[in-house]
């Protein structure tokens, strides 16, 4: 089954002034009154690349992608979405651009087409192209013959599928994705991934958040985030290598607690 986009949507989308660039981040930086979210990022993300942000909660992943979206303003620094400006071009950013959260970010009520063909409204796909548009997401989705069931029904990963398609209806050039896979079950994630796998090589540039050592893998570089601050930028083997120390996952089912236990000790 092929999920490439295809050709671009008329007027969906723009061509920035960019370069070889999709994204750029230079000193980024976010405060809550004196807590700093996000100090002083710094990195670039070429186009067709898939690059994942690696992190605990907290780490400041999910507001430096807010920020590149154009969906939080930044306190300090410049940034760059498909060559438009996060400070001063936010709506032009928002056309340009997928998003999907780590919320389920769907209509449960509404049917899987209903769905689908709202939110091709949303995003201004042409009408002479929506019905092609629909097709495609049906198709990636594995849907095809559940158009009408209503979307709460569906199996999560389904809908995590559906949220995908929903997301690139438009055929952006750059998609956001925070933690898309949350609470998906392995298969599920496996088979989510070979679907942005698919995007990039037709071009789309993905940026992805994770507290998923496994599935950062799946990156063709990483940012390692912490306390707000960028740890390292580069590919998985590569980071693998430079860590002196082998790396140590925790799951509990009191995550909270369990950090605070921990908060200041050396080497986490």
């Amino acid at each position: 089954m092929s999920v490439g986009n295809g050709g671009s949507i008329g007027g969906g989308t723009e061509t920035g002034r960019r370069g070889d660039a999709a994204v750029l981040a230079d000193g980024l930086t976010k405060r809550f009154g004196t807590f700093t979210a996000v100090d002083a990022v710094t990195m670039s993300v070429e186009r067709g690349e898939i690059f994942g942000f690696l992190g605990p909660n907290g780490a400041g992943k999910t507001t430096t992608m807010k920020m590149l979206t154009g969906l939080v303003s930044p306190t300090e620094g410049r940034g760059q979405v498909a060559g438009f400006d996060v400070a001063t071009e936010s709506e032009a950013i928002r056309r340009n651009i997928g998003y999907m959260s780590q919320l389920f970010s769907l209509y449960e009520d509404l049917t899987v087409q209903e769905n689908i063909d709202f939110f091709m409204g949303l995003y201004g796909v042409p009408r002479a192209r929506r019905a092609e548009r629909r097709d495609w997401v049906l198709e990636m989705a594995g849907l095809g013959d559940q158009r009408r069931r209503v979307t709460r029904e569906l199996p999560l990963g389904f809908k995590q599928r559906l949220a995908l398609g929903c997301a690139v209806i438009h055929e952006p050039p750059v998609l956001f994705l925070d933690e898309p896979t949350s609470g998906v079950d392995p298969t599920s994630r496996r088979n989510f991934w070979e679907l942005i796998y698919a995007l990039a090589d037709g071009g789309t540039t993905v940026l992805v958040s994770t507290h998923y050592m496994e599935e950062a893998e799946y990156c063709h570089r990483l940012a390692l985030m912490n306390r707000g601050q960028l740890i390292a930028v580069d590919t998985p083997a590569a980071l693998r290598e430079s860590l002196a120390q082998p790396i140590l996952e925790v799951r509990t089912s009191d995550a909270p607690r369990a950090a605070e236990a921990v908060q200041g000790v050396d080497g986490v």
